[in-house]
């Protein structure tokens, strides 16, 4: 079940209704059904993971609690690690390094027989797996104290708000509030409402219309050159920014609904003036995550310089890794890894050399043009880095690269070339230019305050002009779009 679905559309007011009309000591119940409903629409049979990873780090973590010895805490930490890492290791890496080491195999001359097995991968696996480990983790280190209901530990694990694509949810911060009790709230209703309705605006117009243009090319690189390729590129941009900041939106919309707040997992990503910075706001749960749990027991930048480099570029492996079983996944987690250390030596050797370069920051025109060209820059080197991350394998990136600038000398031809071969009119460019301008305008201002706080807090005149100018708009974008409405998320197959 889809969050732009009928389905869906009927599934969440039953829910809704339902919950605010039970006694609280009922409501979990109706929750953890609900959730395990919403995930068994998918394949009714891969329910027995989620629930057989759900107990058995729920068990380990009791037991890590109960261990009078730190060497019982570990076995049982270990037992849990093992577990639902072997899980998801199965069902989404096993065929992808089978293939790796019958190639490597291959090239050494050694005579060997595939071994790859019909596996589905079981949808939200790899955000489901995380939310369990992150909360045995921490009751290993003493941050949280094993929860005993299994009833609620379940509904953490499941909640079908955040259960298929995020965010990845700290036990720390959503057990207490599944546990409070909630009372029907006007303002939670609606303005999860608005959230929601701003998740769908990005995916429905944004993210559906530019997939057309996008699988155009990615799809059949060979039949596209030069400019072409860099407008998908750039589209993909905003696709995948749209298409799961969307579903983030929509996520933190319904569970606020239900008096719940998950965390922001995205915050104006694309206005980010370095890498480092970009991460900080793109998808915030994930990072912050590998961070966490990765990145700082690796040694984080408590280590030499060379092993601090090693610790980003390993962390960001690693992430690429879980985004997807292919290796355009990793050269994607390697290239912003190694754009990461890139900006550290920068700034030491900026540092060294030009020593009060950094204390005060330029003001006046001067600062706001130094501000928007590393804004600039930062975005060419994360548009960059989708390439891998949308091509359907590293020929492909590869092929995609050594051409988006051929012939772009002649600069006319270059550009015209690009426009045709996209089937770009006037009409079809300004239901692309619009709906990106308004994205624009809200991130921007989105960086320093809530916007739809701002909005709700308007006189009811224009408050209501504002939504309903907005909802139009959404409608005619949607019913022009190129695209399937109905298209699934693109974080749906992590």
């Amino acid at each position: 079940m889809q969050f732009n679905s009928w389905q869906f559309a009927i599934f969440l007011p039953v829910v809704f209704f339902v919950y605010y009309g039970l006694k609280h000591r009922y409501r979990w119940i109706w929750l953890l059904a609900a959730s395990y409903y919403f995930y068994m629409s998918w394949n009714p049979k891969l329910v027995v993971l989620i629930g057989g990873t759900t107990l058995i780090s729920y068990v380990c973590a009791m037991k890590v609690e109960d261990s009078r010895d730190k060497s019982g805490k570990k076995a049982w930490l270990l037992a849990a690690l093992l577990s639902c890492l072997g899980v998801l290791f199965f069902f989404k890496y096993f065929n992808f390094f089978s293939e790796s080491v019958t190639a490597v195999l291959r090239m050494l001359s050694l005579p060997v027989q595939d071994v790859t097995l019909k596996l589905i991968l079981p949808v939200g696996i790899s955000f489901y797996t995380f939310q369990t480990l992150s909360y045995v983790i921490d009751v290993y280190r003493g941050d949280l104290k094993a929860e005993r209901h299994l009833g609620y530990y379940a509904l953490y694990v499941s909640f079908f708000p955040q259960l298929v694509a995020g965010p990845i949810e700290r036990p720390g911060n959503l057990i207490p509030q599944l546990r409070k009790e909630t009372v029907f709230c006007y303002e939670n209703v609606t303005r999860g409402l608005k959230i929601m309705a701003w998740g769908f605006y990005k995916k429905l117009v944004i993210a559906t219309t530019m997939s057309v243009y996008v699988d155009k090319v990615y799809n059949d690189p060979q039949n596209h050159v030069g400019f072409a390729m860099v407008v998908a590129t750039v589209m993909f941009a905003f696709q995948v920014y749209c298409d799961f900041s969307g579903y983030s939106d929509i996520a933190i919309g319904s569970a606020k609904m239900f008096g719940q707040d998950l965390m922001i997992n995205f915050k104006s990503p694309y206005f980010a003036k370095s890498m480092k910075e970009f991460w900080s706001r793109w998808h915030i749960s994930l990072s912050t995550w590998f961070r966490d749990y990765l990145y700082i027991p690796l040694g984080g930048n408590r280590v030499s310089r060379a092993r601090h480099e090693l610790n980003l570029f390993v962390t960001f492996v690693v992430s690429g890794l879980w985004h997807g079983a292919n290796w355009t996944f990793v050269a994607w987690g390697g290239v912003h890894g190694a754009l990461q250390v890139l900006e550290n030596e920068w700034k030491l050797w900026k540092k060294k050399h030009f020593p009060g370069s950094g204390v005060a920051a330029a003001g006046g025109w001067r600062g706001a043009l130094s501000g928007a060209a590393k804004t600039v820059l930062t975005f060419v080197a994360v548009d960059f880095a989708w390439i891998f991350f949308r091509a359907n394998s590293i020929g492909d990136a590869v092929f995609i690269i050594r051409n988006m600038f051929r012939n772009c000398q002649f600069f006319l031809p270059y550009l015209w070339e690009g426009y045709r071969f996209l089937g770009l009119t006037k009409a079809k460019l300004a239901g692309i230019v619009i709906p990106l301008l308004i994205l624009a305008v809200y991130d921007y201002f989105d960086k320093r305050t809530d916007v739809i706080g701002r909005i709700s807090s308007l006189k009811t005149g224009w408050r209501w002009a504002v939504y309903v100018a907005f909802v139009t708009l959404t409608i005619c974008l949607v019913v022009s779009s190129q695209g399937n409405v109905s298209q699934e998320f693109i974080y749906f197959q992590f």
